[in-house]
């Protein structure tokens, strides 16, 4: 049998089996499958978004009194001692000096981006925090009853219906 002979038996048996067969375009049973039950597939806590926040800042404050190779060891004029050292070694026509301050320039800029990043996300969660508890309040606050009381579940299944 050649290959080619091979190849369309089995493309007939595959397509003669899958009239047999039913398929569903969704997971089965299990964690976030079609039949996983009722409830939110995604779960954050306000605490876990405090923890990442508070590592996004922590980080962004050691990188920021750690990574800065520019600043460092700053003569009066103001460039750090690898600024200085590629300076000198392009004085002496050593090629490895404009190297050395590309290499200074991009490490420079991959450290501010890294910066941004963690000030955008500490900021981030912080805003999603408090805004998550003011919007909490208000859906609270509009969930009540003249009295004060919580409006009972049985009124709330009239909307949900």
């Amino acid at each position: 049998m050649t290959f080619r002979e091979e190849w369309a038996q089995l493309k007939a048996e595959a397509k003669a089996g899958r009239a047999e067969q039913m398929q569903l375009n969704a997971n089965g049973p299990g964690p976030g499958g079609a039949n996983s039950g009722p409830g939110p597939h995604l779960r954050v806590h306000q605490d876990d978004l405090g923890k990442v926040g508070n590592e996004a800042f922590r980080l962004h404050g050691i990188l920021q009194k750690t990574a800065d190779v520019a600043g460092g060891g700053a003569n009066k004029s103001g460039a750090g001692t690898t600024a200085q050292a590629a300076a000198e070694l392009r004085s002496r026509n050593l090629s490895s000096g404009s190297e050395l301050y590309t290499t200074l320039e991009m490490w420079t800029s991959q450290v501010k981006t890294v910066l941004q990043m963690c000030a955008h996300i500490s900021n981030h969660l912080d805003y999603s925090v408090g805004q998550h508890a003011k919007d909490e309040a208000l859906i609270e606050a509009s969930m009540k009853q003249r009295n004060g009381r919580p409006v009972p579940v049985s009124e709330l299944e009239k909307y949900v219906k």
